[in-house]
């Protein structure tokens, strides 16, 4: 599986992103691009340690449960739940937002496993670097497959 840590498979990741422009069209789900570009952050944001989630004891023990199932999986699937907070429906700057989202991404490749600042994701609990790597890596491919790139 390619790393989000790793320069050359994080660039290949950025090009993906900058193929995307605000006429793209998704395959499924109801995000526009620039919607899909401000969702892509937010867990991001959590692992950087910008973003705090609030969990609950049920959360935190079906994460527990679903994580193994989730990170094995070779994708995530179509039109899966998703964190409330990550759901985006406003209007949003296209060319702001991818530029955040690059600039995002990139940042695991220049920090590495610094840039992830929490050990313990909100839902999924103690986490590794190469989960967390395995977790932002299927996340954005998802993303950007439902964006046909």
């Amino acid at each position: 599986m390619p790393s989000i840590f790793d320069k050359i498979d994080n660039e290949i990741l950025c090009q993906r992103i900058e193929s995307i422009s605000h006429e793209s069209q998704p395959l499924w789900g109801k995000m526009n691009a620039a919607q899909m570009l401000s969702h892509c952050q937010a867990p991001i944001d959590v692992a950087y340690g910008e973003l705090q989630l609030k969990s609950n004891f049920i959360f935190l023990i079906l994460g527990k449960l679903y994580k193994k199932k989730i990170l094995n999986a070779p994708r995530f699937q179509k039109n899966a739940l998703t964190e409330p907070s990550f759901v985006r429906t406003g209007d949003y700057d296209f060319e702001k937002t991818k530029a955040e989202l690059l600039s995002k991404v990139r940042r695991f490749a220049t920090e590495g496993t610094a840039s992830i600042k929490i050990e313990k994701h909100p839902f999924f609990g103690k986490m590794t670097y190469n989960e967390w790597d395995n977790l932002q890596w299927k996340h954005l491919n998802h993303h950007l497959e439902q964006f046909g790139v």
